[in-house]
């Protein structure tokens, strides 16, 4: 899939480095790996403010959609539109529905069907494709 903010690995792996970007942060944006459960930095912020991907700054989810899944991850009930892209994902044994960055393709991780009305959405993400920016 195309992208409009494309990178090598390399300047992927410069870029989140020079923003001191979690350790495992290349890993799971740009090859869908998955950090452990209640280990990341966000799962347990409930500051005002909005998540964006950690890759290309895009914003994702503010922080009144951010509620306690008791998952391990933070949850959301919805994305800021257009800017998360679904993609089918078959890996592991299991049907998933991928999310990524609309604008970069990072991984961020799985949307579910479980989530609080009205959306009934449960976007779980990682802590390591995001960065918060509170509300000042």
């Amino acid at each position: 899939m195309n992208y409009p903010i494309q990178k090598t690995d390399a300047e992927w792996k410069a870029l989140l480095s020079q923003k001191g970007a979690e350790r495992g942060a290349f890993e799971v944006t740009r090859h869908a790996s998955t950090e452990r459960p209640f280990t990341g930095k966000y799962e347990r912020v409930w500051a005002d403010g909005s998540y964006h991907c950690i890759c290309c700054g895009n914003k994702l989810f503010d922080s009144g959609t951010k509620f306690d899944a008791g998952c391990g991850w933070p949850s959301f009930s919805e994305a800021v539109p257009g800017a998360i892209k679904e993609i089918r994902d078959a890996s592991h044994g299991m049907i998933r529905t991928e999310t990524v960055c609309a604008q970069c393709g990072a991984h961020l991780g799985h949307v579910f069907p479980d989530g609080p009305a009205p959306t009934g959405l449960r976007y779980c993400m990682n802590s390591a494709s995001l960065d918060f920016h509170k509300n000042e």
